[in-house]
């Protein structure tokens, strides 16, 4: 299959490196284009433009920072709408407000091609392992046919609503995710005076209803922060989450609801960030909260 993916981020390149191994024919762009050396380097073609991009694809894969970002790569005079995309599936994997997906699946039907917007769960890791979980808003015949490819590259595939629904629950699931790791940072400094070995602290808390999933999952790496020890690169920085939060007050704004415990969060999180540690990755986040690291 042609496929274009534009956005080569982390995710991006991520999901081009799962695609290519699968025997794909991938052509990708990216607004700065070193940023698509790796998908290169794998074997991918690097298209000009978007427009450039959706020529050459029959299956276009967009996963972008904001609405901003959205806006400049599909509606711009070279963007993917810009030229003959009749018949084309569009798949929108970036994490916005609903509004910014139902906007999106008007224009692309205009232009008689087809979008299922999927906001995915999971990190790097698992988007190379086809391990991702989709959250799918669309209409049931363009869901059919994007379906095999959404299965190579999640483990689970749920149809939530039409457009702007995946996106809704794309930001709720994050919510209590983000909120998690400032919540276990505070625990953490609750227990600085037991002196517990970090391994085994955070084995003691992700056998109690007391850790989310994602302790279960990156705990090691978490304790690795705790004890100052390098983690690897960031799979999901603090500044993303911020951009996260600050879409879901948004959303709540537009909905008549507060959420007060992410706006708390999101103060919290802007302060470390002005502090300079707004690249750190999530599981490094408690240990500056509880303030066993400073970095």
């Amino acid at each position: 299959m042609n496929i274009g993916i534009a956005g080569t981020g982390r995710m991006g390149n991520a999901i081009a490196s799962r695609l290519i191994g699968l025997g794909h024919t991938l052509t990708v762009w990216n607004r700065t284009p070193e940023k698509t050396k790796a998908a290169v380097a794998a074997g991918a073609a690097a298209a000009a433009t978007p427009t450039a991009l959706a020529s050459k694809a029959d299956v276009v894969i967009t996963i972008l920072t904001n609405a901003a970002a959205i806006d400049a790569v599909y509606y711009s005079a070279d963007g993917l709408l810009a030229g003959d995309v009749r018949g084309k599936l569009f798949i929108e994997m970036s994490t916005v407000r609903p509004e910014t997906e139902r906007a999106l699946a008007e224009w692309v039907a205009k232009k008689h091609a087809q979008l299922v917007e999927c906001p995915v769960g999971g990190t790097v890791g698992p988007a190379k392992e086809g391990k991702l979980f989709g959250l799918v808003g669309a209409d049931s015949q363009a869901l059919d046919r994007a379906r095999p490819l959404l299965e190579q590259m999640c483990r689970r595939i749920e149809h939530v609503g039409p457009a702007g629904a995946g996106a809704a629950m794309k930001l709720a699931i994050n919510l209590p995710l983000i909120v998690f790791w400032q919540a276990f940072g505070e625990a953490v400094a609750l227990t600085k005076p037991l002196g517990i070995d970090p391994a085994r602290l955070v084995e003691i808390f992700s056998d109690t209803s007391g850790a989310a999933t994602v302790l279960k999952n990156r705990g090691a790496a978490v304790a690795k922060a705790l004890a100052g020890e390098d983690t690897g690169p960031a799979a999901f920085d603090l500044d993303a989450m911020r951009k996260d939060l600050r879409t879901m007050l948004e959303e709540a704004t537009g909905l008549g609801v507060e959420l007060p415990t992410a706006a708390r969060v999101l103060e919290a999180f802007d302060r470390a960030a002005h502090a300079g540690h707004g690249g750190i990755d999530g599981v490094r986040i408690p240990a500056w909260v509880s303030g066993a690291a400073k970095s």
